[in-house]
């Protein structure tokens, strides 16, 4: 098993548009970055958990968690000409893009904000403070468990 954070922007889809989402359970998709892309494609597992990251908001940080429910496949949307996410260079054969699926696990009661994490010196080497773009990004387990211990606070 592995960690990951997924990062999303709240106004497009929330911590709480996957708990309320059917069976609490939300396809991964829209991911139009390589690396991000290479993380899902070939290192995202069943049963990987996740920290669910709010940005480009007011309040910035992990809000919760989830857990990977189906490995990669190929993002429908790249398929689909009335899609933002449309790749006119994706084929069925040759997807360029995909997704995964993810169940909700917990909301936090508080965001960890980016502040909060910054000041974490077990969080020092985490990949969010080096490429802070990044919308898929890996989490060792020592980070996962300070994280988990930060939201208990």
């Amino acid at each position: 098993m592995k960690y990951w954070l997924f990062k999303s922007e709240p106004d497009d889809y929330s911590i709480r548009d996957l708990a309320t989402a059917p069976e609490q359970t939300a396809k991964w998709d829209g991911i139009r970055n390589y690396q991000a892309r290479n993380f899902l494609r070939d290192q995202v597992s069943l049963g990987d958990h996740v920290l669910f990251y709010h940005s480009q908001c007011k309040h910035i940080g992990i809000v919760g968690t989830a857990e990977i429910v189906r490995a990669a496949y190929p993002d429908p949307a790249q398929f689909d000409e009335n899609s933002k996410y449309f790749d006119p260079k994706a084929s069925f054969e040759t997807p360029r893009w995909f997704c995964v699926d993810i169940k909700h696990q917990t909301s936090f009661k508080r965001e960890i904000s980016l502040a909060r994490i910054k000041a974490n010196p077990a969080l020092a080497e985490m990949v969010l403070l080096k490429q802070g773009r990044l919308s898929v990004q890996p989490v060792t387990e020592q980070e996962w468990q300070a994280i988990m211990a930060m939201a208990e606070r």
